[in-house]
């Protein structure tokens, strides 16, 4: 199994997660030609995905599926309200309805070799799932945009061979930078985003012996940085009741602006 990021961050996510016979990408909130060229620096196509995996319909995750779905007719999986929600939205275009396969939070479906595991988390989008890529040794999963967690979630990503999970914001700079209150308040808010500090500790809950590599994701591009995320999620590792240290995984940032390193595991 592998995993690379081609963006992520509050102006855009694309993950690519597979194998050696299946790849799938998690939204297409880029350009088209972003989610090429990123496919292109490890000697991939788009065209080389066997489906698109949506999260929910905030434009920074869908905001390049209209093009990529009418360019490479690639089967788009998501839940009935997500569904309702894309094809709603006006500046994404026409996307043939044959595209669309509806899912449910908490039922597995198969892409080829891949069993995807969708679960639902707490945004403020109409019917949002995370979702975890296994085949029959590995599992992956990409967990961004939950305002909290609760055992719900932590049962559903333990036991993870890699994680790319949403480290957003680091609450003091929202609570005194230039968004207004009401945007402040929905950040922060149990629909909102991850901090820094609620996601070590949410990473402190599912680290394992067989996790090899943790990705930080969507992050924001006014309320966070990366060496800043990096030390404050290390350093809730750390000081968490468990066996282990913010130093014992190796713990990357998924950039907002360049492809990341591709991730075997």
């Amino acid at each position: 199994m592998e995993i690379f990021s081609i963006a992520s961050g509050s102006s855009g996510n694309c993950i690519c997660v597979g194998n050696d016979k299946n790849h799938v990408m998690i939204d297409a909130g880029i350009s088209g030609k972003r989610i090429e060229a990123g496919m292109n620096e490890y000697d991939m196509t788009t065209s080389d995905c066997d489906g698109i995996l949506i999260t929910h319909e905030h434009s920074d995750h869908v905001g390049g599926l209209g093009v990529i779905a009418r360019k490479y007719g690639l089967p788009i999986y998501t839940t009935r309200g997500t569904m309702e929600a894309i094809r709603a939205s006006k500046y994404l275009g026409r996307i043939d309805d044959s595209l669309f396969h509806v899912i449910r939070p908490d039922e597995d479906f198969n892409i080829g070799e891949l069993t995807i595991h969708p679960f639902s988390v707490s945004h403020d989008a109409a019917d949002p799932v995370a979702y975890i890529v296994s085949d029959a040794c590995k599992r992956i999963g990409v967990v961004t945009d939950l305002g909290t967690y609760d055992d719900y979630i932590i049962e559903n990503i333990s036991g993870l061979n890699a994680i790319l999970i949403e480290a957003n914001h680091d609450v003091r700079m929202l609570q005194a930078g230039r968004y207004p209150y009401p945007l402040k308040q929905r950040i922060l808010g149990d629909r909102g985003h991850l901090s820094n500090e609620n996601s070590g500790r949410l990473l402190s809950a599912v680290l394992n012996d067989d996790i090899e590599h943790v990705f930080l994701g969507h992050l924001s591009a006014e309320n966070n940085y990366e060496q800043l995320a990096l030390s404050s999620v290390k350093m809730e590792v750390s000081m968490s009741d468990t066996p282990y240290r913010g130093t014992d995984f190796p713990i990357t940032v998924a950039s907002r602006e360049f492809v990341s390193e591709r991730i075997a595991v």
